[in-house]
């Protein structure tokens, strides 16, 4: 019996996937005057916004450690074709993101095309983290992680890593090796740019920690315990070294990593609770249709929101929700809604057809 529970699918990591993937839908398509909540901290500090993207991030650590159970571990020439083919795909897929955004308004050009992005740094955090999981034994990938947070730790304070302005060493080298007219311009630090790629690949790791404990748990009730273990020790971390390090999403800063991390593990402990041990999951039901089909949901919402933009339906959407809701807040909350659920539309659909279309 223990072990049938040991090796049953887990619904609870589709949703977590899937909320994560709505929640970045969310917050990624509001309209003008927006909640505190679902922005992002200009600086250092946190609000719920700044938690879905680790959020994915450590449950694609998880679930590479799942997906790579198939080749024991093992590099092969079959396993590499895979993990190269894929981070290639997932990498070209945000540069042409960036690229249509250009073009629709008028530049089709590459001098001024951004390299970096998110579906960028998912693809570097999935291919290193992938390559690591095959060469090394798994022992030593959470001291890897850590080795890679205090390498980075130290990077930060000696290159005036947590100034917001050029001076930063992540916009250092993000202009020296990218050039200046191919990095974000909203900020002074490009958010997913190449410096800040080392911590997020060590939160990859973590979650792919977090996944082997998991299926070395004889139960779900012991998965669920591990979860959420992990998940208090690293809170109680992340609080003590925020005084020090504080919490900042730009530059991925280590407290971040593992207060996010943390986070997720109570979360998917949580869930996992609920869901997989008391039965409770039909009100997770539009998660996991958005968690079943997580990139590709991502993209369309990126390509529909450039579009909209670029054509003016974002506006004519807004403007008869504000007709009826008049708080601007609220109407842009609507709005968000309102996207997320066009989305949700088209997973619905692929999800009824058992459709999964993997990134």
């Amino acid at each position: 019996m223990k072990n049938q529970d040991s090796k049953k699918r887990l619904q609870s990591l589709d949703v977590l996937r899937g909320m994560t993937v709505a929640g970045m839908i969310l917050v990624n398509d509001g309209y003008g005057d927006t909640f505190a909540p679902l922005q992002h901290v200009e600086w250092n500090g946190m609000t719920p916004c700044d938690l879905v993207f680790p959020f994915f991030l450590y449950i694609m650590g998880v679930s590479t450690y799942l997906s790579l159970r198939k080749y024991q571990f093992q590099f092969s020439a079959a396993a590499g074709r895979k993990i190269l083919k894929r981070t290639l795909v997932i990498f070209l897929i945000g540069l042409a993101l960036n690229w249509l955004s250009n073009g629709l308004g008028g530049d089709w050009g590459w001098s001024h095309l951004r390299i970096m992005g998110v579906m960028q740094r998912i693809a570097l955090c999935y291919g290193i983290t992938s390559v690591v999981a095959l060469l090394i034994n798994h022992k030593y990938v959470l001291p890897l992680a850590l080795g890679l947070l205090a390498v980075y730790t130290v990077i930060l304070l000696l290159g005036n890593g947590y100034a917001p302005d050029a001076s930063n060493l992540a916009a250092r080298i993000d202009n020296a090796l990218l050039g200046y007219d191919h990095l974000y311009h909203k900020s002074p630090v490009d958010p997913e740019g190449l410096l800040g790629t080392l911590s997020a690949v060590a939160h990859t790791m973590i979650g792919f920690w977090c996944g082997r404990a998991m299926m070395k748990s004889k139960t779900t009730h012991e998965k669920v315990m591990r979860f959420l273990l992990a998940g208090a020790l690293m809170v109680i971390v992340a609080y003590l070294m925020q005084y020090g390090l504080p919490l900042n999403k730009r530059i991925w800063s280590p407290s971040y990593v593992l207060m996010t991390c943390g986070l997720a593990s109570l979360v998917q402990g949580l869930l996992m609770y609920s869901i997989d041990i008391q039965g409770h999951g039909r009100w997770a039901t539009p998660f996991l249709i958005f968690g079943v089909n997580p990139l590709f949901l991502y993209v369309l919402s990126e390509v529909l929101a450039i579009v909209f933009w670029q054509y003016g339906v974002n506006d004519a959407i807004y403007n008869a929700i504000h007709s009826v809701v008049v708080n601007t807040y609220w109407a842009s909350l609507c709005y968000a809604l309102t996207y997320v659920l066009m989305c949700g539309l088209a997973g619905w659909w692929l999800w009824k057809k058992r459709i999964y279309i993997k990134i």
